[in-house]
């Protein structure tokens, strides 16, 4: 028998970044810094994140691209595998992304990647908690997703593979 199901998930809106809560505002505001380092000669998309772990430390990173574009890497997989190299074990509770252009405004917030999503997801899985998710872009309406799992709801993980 055929049937059909409905995958959706709730997000929360917010008009400006000043609407979040003061923690969350800091965590953003690390993730536009490492934005405005990011080294994107190729793309001219400057993409910057920041991960909270649950020591209370913030890991920043940021997108690094090179000549054999797209071989780079991306801001989120950058700061996450930092975190998960400089503090082995240590869980995520949180991830601030944020992306510019050199071209034109940003105005949305922009979700990460395929790649970045499955990371996470990793991340997220062996952890056994959810990862909240803050996205803006340089301006405007800042997202919130409670889980990495509604930003990939059918996600791979190692559980296929036993």
């Amino acid at each position: 028998m055929i049937s059909q199901k409905k995958i959706s998930f709730d997000i929360t809106v917010y008009d400006s970044l000043t609407e979040l809560e003061n923690d969350d505002q800091n965590l953003m505001s690390v993730a536009v810094k490492a934005r405005q380092r990011a080294y994107a000669p190729y793309s001219s998309f400057n993409v910057g994140a920041s991960v909270l772990l649950e020591n209370g430390e913030i890991i920043e990173g940021n997108n690094q691209e090179n000549a054999s574009y797209p071989s780079g890497l991306c801001a989120e997989r950058v700061a996450i595998f930092y975190a998960g190299a400089k503090y082995p074990g240590m869980k995520i509770k949180a991830i601030a992304i944020t992306a510019a252009s050199l071209n034109h405004e940003v105005n949305e917030p922009a979700a990460p990647c395929g790649n970045c999503r499955q990371a996470i997801s990793e991340y997220e899985f062996r952890q056994q908690e959810p990862i909240r998710i803050l996205l803006m872009g340089e301006t405007g309406n800042v997202i919130e997703c409670n889980s990495l799992a509604d930003l990939l709801p059918l996600g791979f993980n190692s559980s296929y593979l036993n």
